[in-house]
């Protein structure tokens, strides 16, 4: 598994992403909760509760709203 830390322009860590070896994607706040998640097969993002976000990877959006 890779983890991509995401952070905002003063540094301050907003999020990670995690990709599993078959590319799905699982997007974590800076406390590790779970907002969504992104699979590349269907190219559909959806949030911590599996309902359908958008088309596309839309992770990095979820976590700016956190």
């Amino acid at each position: 598994m890779n983890r991509q830390t995401l952070t905002d322009a003063r540094r301050h860590i907003i999020g990670y992403i995690d990709t599993a070896s078959d590319g799905k994607q699982t997007a974590r706040d800076a406390r590790h909760h779970i907002v969504g998640h992104y699979d590349p097969r269907t190219r559909t993002t959806r949030d911590a509760q599996f309902h359908l976000v958008g088309h596309g990877n839309l992770l990095p959006s979820l976590l700016a709203g956190c």
